[in-house]
């Protein structure tokens, strides 16, 4: 009997720590539970919050209206029936381009023309066979040579002055405050991006000839999206090309620049006046080359940050600090002692 008791007294001891250890683990595992009760019980509200804080924060602003489309003026920024010149400049360098050929290029080689013409006539009549049957065995002339080699150099002279000086303009760096805007060739139509504004990119294709009708806009020439510029502003135009070679070009503001795949060109050009100008690519680039229009809107600054942010863009610089001074609710006048 004594025996048995031991044993069962042996029993219990061997086997209280485990027990102790499974009720301590059990105790925890049912904080555990209550701890995740807690949890689910509380989820409901913290959800509510959350899912009503996207709603407080999705509240968008008042959308800015696009400015209205802008009407061609005929005659401006395009081609004219019958047109032999250069078409109407609207920037810096386009005046000066069409100065030199219109003012120094035409008349010198005009005037350069007849007389060489008339020396020649001079010439065939005065030292022909039948008046002259001995003929001269003169060898030079010190005097006429002079001439002939100062006279040309002094026109070179003329010339390269004004030309070198319009190459460097049409070169020359932006500056800092430009807005930059990127052109990308493609077949067969055109892709502009504002990174400066956060405008992404957007494409132009070519109207068919019934809607560029409707909107009184040249046919070829009219594209569905154009590029959107300031007036008075310098624009940095980093232009390249997606597949093959094409050319962004627009007479009126005197611009061409290749689109070349995996290069980036950089043209910098200020526009004058308002108004819409018109382009062409002008490198061949496939069956679609002649169809692949340029329209360039340039609006007044006001007109154009009104774009923008009718774009879903943000303004830059003085223009972001005048609309944030606007938006700005005036301060309370303080009240008198």
């Amino acid at each position: 009997m004594k025996m048995v008791k031991s044993l069962v007294l042996a029993g219990l001891l061997a086997f209280a720590p485990a027990a102790a250890l499974n009720s301590q683990a059990l105790a925890q595992d049912n904080a555990a539970v209550a701890a995740s009760a807690a949890d689910n019980a509380a989820a409901p509200a913290d959800s509510s919050a959350n899912a009503a804080a996207p709603v407080a924060q999705a509240a968008p602003a008042a959308k800015v209206a696009a400015p209205p489309r802008m009407k061609p003026t005929e005659g401006i920024g395009m081609p004219r029936p019958g047109e032999i010149t250069l078409q109407e400049q609207f920037s810096p360098t386009g005046h000066t381009a069409r100065w030199l050929h219109d003012v120094l290029l035409l008349p010198l080689i005009t005037i350069i023309s007849v007389f060489v013409l008339l020396l020649m006539l001079y010439v065939m009549v005065r030292f022909r066979r039948s008046a002259n049957p001995v003929p001269s065995k003169t060898s030079h002339n010190t005097l006429i040579e002079v001439i002939w080699t100062v006279v040309p150099v002094v026109i070179l002279l003329v010339i390269a002055v004004p030309s070198i000086g319009l190459l460097a303009d049409q070169y020359k760096p932006a500056p800092k405050d430009a807005l930059t805007v990127k052109v990308t060739g493609y077949q067969w139509y055109w892709g502009y991006e504002y990174p400066d504004n956060g405008i992404p990119e957007y494409v132009s294709n070519m109207l068919p000839r019934d809607k560029a009708e409707a909107n009184g806009e040249p046919y070829l020439l009219a594209p569905d999206n154009r590029i959107v510029l300031p007036v008075g502003r310098p624009i940095k135009l980093i232009i390249t090309g997606a597949d093959v070679i094409h050319a962004f070009a627009v007479p009126s503001l005197w611009l061409k620049m290749d689109a070349v795949p995996g290069r980036l060109n950089e043209k910098t050009v200020t526009i004058e006046k308002p108004g819409v100008y018109y382009g062409q690519c002008s490198e061949l680039c496939g069956a679609r080359h002649g169809f692949m229009p340029i329209a360039v809107e340039a609006l007044p600054p006001a007109q154009f940050d009104q774009w923008v942010l009718s774009q879903g863009g943000k303004l830059q610089g003085a223009a972001a600090a005048a609309t944030a001074a606007a938006a700005a609710p005036a301060a309370a006048p303080a009240e008198k002692l």
